[in-house]
């Protein structure tokens, strides 16, 4: 099992996951954030951080799009290990459907 990003990540990223995070293994795009699901070690203390609740346990069906997802973009995004600010607007996406078919990007965030 490891833990992934899933869709209401998008335009939200609060980033409040990645400080607590043991291995460092968050990944910045542009509008989210993914894990590494080889270097993620299950401890699961990301999920509880999660204002958005986008982080969920791989083995939660139907998810397995997003731990591909997670997969690609881990490999091309750059590391982020500080927490930064979340959008201004972030709220107003929280809890919106079809986020991925309207918003995401595959462009890479900044990292730190």
């Amino acid at each position: 099992m490891t833990y992934i990003v899933t869709d209401n990540c998008i335009k939200c990223k609060y980033m409040d996951c990645v400080e607590v995070c043991p291995v460092d293994c968050f990944y910045e795009g542009e509008n989210m954030l993914v894990i590494h699901p080889e270097e993620c070690i299950d401890c699961g203390v990301c999920e509880p951080e999660c204002p958005a609740e986008a982080i969920k346990p791989d083995t939660e069906p139907g998810l397995e799009q997003w731990l591909k997802i997670n997969t690609e973009y881990a490999d091309k995004w750059p590391n982020i290990v500080e927490q930064g600010t979340a959008p201004a607007d972030a709220e107003k996406f929280d809890g919106e459907e079809g986020k991925f078919e309207k918003y995401f990007s595959e462009k890479p965030g900044e990292g730190n």
